[in-house]
């Protein structure tokens, strides 16, 4: 099936090239932030009054789309 977007390709590589031409760092940092913004987006989407442990399986089974193994 083909991939589908509504972004004009122009645009898609000056956003790429403009996300290239930042330093590793930089770019590393960027990843770093929205990963923590995904983790505060499902956190926020988790029933209340869950304790802390279980909090954190929800969330790791979330991301990595299975379940946390405790050995």
């Amino acid at each position: 099936m083909p991939e589908v977007s509504d972004t004009l390709l122009e645009i898609e590589r000056t956003v790429h090239n403009r996300i290239m031409a930042r330093s590793g760092e930089e770019r590393l940092n960027m990843g770093a932030e929205m990963f923590e913004s995904a983790r505060e987006m499902i956190k926020a989407s988790l029933p209340s009054g869950l304790s802390e442990t279980e909090q954190r399986r929800l969330l790791f089974k979330r991301i990595y789309g299975k379940e946390m193994r405790l050995e």
